[in-house]
């Protein structure tokens, strides 16, 4: 069985992945988001808008979100800025 994977609270911010928001045009307010970090343990951190609720009813049938998770929504262009550094394994 495989092991249930928890958010470690205690991880910091290391490196943002990527280029920011700014840098790509998809912000005209200087440092808010959308954003993609790496953090100290290696989790993924995504700053997005969030869309829980209005694609609730769309999910697929594999997909669910947790009653303390979110569905956020980033920029293309930012996740494909990001994919050079994301690893391949």
């Amino acid at each position: 069985m495989a092991k249930r994977w928890i958010a470690d609270p205690s991880a910091t911010f290391a490196r943002r992945l990527g280029r920011s928001a700014a840098e790509l045009g998809n912000t005209s307010q200087g440092k808010t988001c959308p954003d993609i970090w790496e953090l100290s343990n290696g989790d993924i951190a995504v700053v997005g808008t969030d869309m829980t609720e209005v694609f609730a009813d769309r999910l697929p049938d594999d997909v669910s979100i947790g009653t303390n998770e979110r569905l956020v929504v980033i920029p293309r262009n930012m996740a494909v800025a990001a994919k050079p550094e994301l690893p391949d394994a």
